[in-house]
């Protein structure tokens, strides 16, 4: 006789497989609608040449100008760049010039030297040369040197080596001409580190001039906070200085993100700031975790918060005409996130939470604590959809504020924070990149963080909020922005072994890995510059078992009844599929047990191919425990399941 089985929407990782009974347990890449389970969508790699960015993408903001351009910005370790119209645009800041240097060529040779006393440039770091001058000895033009590079070689402190793009044809030059050096400025390492360096332990822990082998000083990922104050892009270096760049200024994309821009002399910005953010209802510019003393970078202040005046991101000095100010929050140690509410603004530090709301003057704003023992975990581990900010705890956990800070019980809290039994876990000593991302299209919440014992994203964590269901899988995107300007999610994965293939710098090597960009809810499929991949999403249950059914007279019937004690093994004939919205095929697996400590294995004749006209599946499987399994691993499959109607039977206690 068929019987329906039903399962909970979600997963619960917390129990056993047999005590989740009537439940599923695990899956990747899969989410639900309505209660039920299906593959996510596909994603499409964007630019026309699906070009790759430089370091791990860490920050990214869309926004349109006044002329309705549509603007995507990234931050990455290694620089900033905007997407527009389907293509890249390097707007890097660039850091001091070094001039002064000379060039020394050799004929045969396309390794340019630059001599420069005591530059303090290392190896790997993008430099641009300009105001480049050549002797007669060299065959290279001042604009074939004019280029971008990456460092190759530092022989000494008073020289470095770039790749030019052809060899000296001429006798060369030792140390003549001239030439004005132009670094990008650093953002930082692409992961967040241990420093076993000089001076990191306690004296004399080894010999001098040794690294030391235990530190507990942490080097910060490279990071960034990008807002947008109407058509110009603030973006702020973590614990360094603000750069804008104006989508209105002539010829915008051809410019880059500066200290002055267009008006924006955001050169009396503080130097030293953890992160910023504009206030969009009163248009302020709010510094967190700043210098106390504006360019004295020995003044900042993990709790210390700044704002301009309003509409003016120029003026950072209180007078009794503007609206500028300070404040310090007092509970915690550090600011580790702030973000923009419905008319709020929310900030979190490692031990609490307030909420700063703009009342005019002569007090600007208020500030009020909202929550204690609810810290945020790291900068981007927090994001605000739906009237409500969510965020991933310091401690673990997560946490809801939609004008009260709620905690957010989870099935999978485990599975994400512990390493006990087989608990991926999460690396504690990586969460600065962490990063919190909204899909409004599906009301979904996600947190894509390192499990335990890796250094970059690799894990993903769901928060369905309009149906409190929580799932997990491998998607690992190190930036994801929900639609917004553009009509779905654009999100950014990191690859450590990809060579960048923009910008455009000369010499470029793979020391810093790259990053593809997204366009996500695109098909069925992966679809980048290599090939188009298939997603391999599936879903298993927990197990179930059964008992003989009775009949009112107490006499057993020889029918299952799900609602049973394991009392008895069964014997499985045949399941019915329940597919909908089904393209190209899947594949069903029944897994059995005897005991709930066996391992599960898959029954004989599966696992079956489901195709959208398959009505029925005869099998043969027999075991106390059974659990099913429903997944795909082909191009342009996907699906949407149901309810599992099945023939089982008792069929005896041993």
């Amino acid at each position: 006789m068929l019987q329906k089985l039903k399962f909970k929407p979600g997963f619960n990782k917390q129990d056993t497989e047999s005590g989740a009974e009537g439940q599923w347990t695990d899956g990747d890449f899969v989410r639900f609608r309505y209660g039920l389970p299906e593959k996510i969508g596909g994603w499409l790699q964007l630019t026309a040449a699906q070009k790759t960015l430089p370091g791990a993408a860490r920050a990214q903001v869309a926004f349109s100008s006044f002329a309705g351009e549509k603007y995507s910005a990234i931050g990455t370790s290694q620089g900033l760049f905007l997407y527009y119209g389907n293509d890249f645009y390097d707007i890097t800041p660039l850091d001091t010039a070094i001039t002064g240097g000379t060039l020394t060529t050799v004929n045969g040779s396309n390794v340019v030297t630059i001599n420069k006393g005591s530059h303090g440039l290392e190896v790997g770091r993008y430099v641009t040369l300009s105001s480049v001058t050549v002797t007669g000895a060299s065959d290279f033009t001042s604009g074939e040197l004019e280029k971008v590079y990456e460092i190759l070689t530092v022989p000494d402190i008073d020289k470095f080596t770039v790749q030019a793009s052809r060899a000296e044809g001429g006798s060369g030059m030792a140390a003549a001409g001239a030439v004005t050096v132009n670094p990008y400025v650093e953002v930082g390492p692409t992961t967040q580190t241990t420093g076993f360096g000089w001076s990191t332990s306690t004296w004399n822990t080894s010999t001098w001039g040794t690294a030391r082998d235990v530190s507990d000083v942490t080097l910060d990922p490279g990071n960034w906070s990008l807002d947008n104050f109407g058509q110009v892009l603030v973006a702020t270096i973590f614990n360094g200085k603000t750069f804008t760049w104006n989508a209105g200024a002539a010829n915008p994309r051809a410019n880059r993100a500066s200290l002055t821009t267009s008006g924006f002399a955001t050169g009396n910005n503080p130097t030293a700031t953890r992160f910023t953010l504009v206030s969009d209802r009163d248009r302020h510019l709010f510094h967190f975790g700043t210098e106390t003393t504006i360019g004295d970078t020995t003044t900042q202040d993990p709790m210390f918060v700044r704002f301009s005046n309003q509409e003016d991101l120029n003026t950072y000095t209180p007078t009794a005409t503007n609206t500028a100010g300070t404040f310090r929050l007092d509970t915690g140690n550090e600011i580790r996130a702030a973000l923009q509410g419905k008319d709020y603004v929310f900030v979190i530090t490692d031990l609490a939470a307030y909420v700063i709301q703009f009342v005019g003057p002569p007090f600007t704003f208020s500030v009020r604590q909202v929550g204690t023992n609810c810290g945020c975990i790291g900068q981007h581990a927090a994001t605000f959809v739906n009237g409500a900010v969510f965020w991933m705890g310091s401690q673990g956990g997560f946490f809801a504020f939609d004008g009260t800070v709620k905690s957010l019980p989870s099935l999978v809290e485990d599975f994400v924070f512990s390493t006990d039994g087989d608990n991926l876990g999460l690396n504690f000593n990586s969460r600065d990149v962490i990063f919190a991302g909204s899909n409004n299209l599906y009301t979904e919440v996600n947190w894509f963080y390192p499990k335990d014992g890796s250094d970059q994203i690799d894990r993903c964590v769901t928060y369905n909020y309009s149906e409190n269901i929580w799932t997990t899988s491998s998607l690992d995107r190190t930036t994801y922005q929900d639609q917004s300007v553009f009509d779905n999610p654009y999100a950014t994965d990191y690859d450590d072994t990809l060579t960048p293939v923009f910008p455009d710098i000369l010499g470029i090597t793979n020391k810093y890995g790259a990053s593809l960009y997204y366009e996500h809810e695109q098909g069925t499929d992966q679809v980048n510059s290599t090939a188009t991949t298939a997603i391999p999403a599936f879903i298993r249950s927990g197990d179930w078992d059964i008992t003989s059914r009775r009949s009112a007279l107490g006499q057993a019937t020889g029918v299952a009844d799900y609602r049973g004690d394991g009392e008895f093994f069964m014997a499985v004939r045949r399941f019915i599929p329940d597919f909908k919205y089904q393209t190209g095929n899947a594949k069903v697996t029944l897994f059995v047990s005897a005991y709930p400590d066996d391992v599960a294995v898959s029954s004989p004749l599966g696992p079956f191919t489901v195709t959208s006209t398959t009505d029925k599946v005869d099998t043969r499987a027999r075991g106390r425990l059974v659990s099913i399994k429903i997944e795909n691993d082909a191009l342009g499959e996907s699906w949407r399941y149901g309810t599992l109607r099945l023939d089982a039977q008792p069929d005896g206690r041993r």
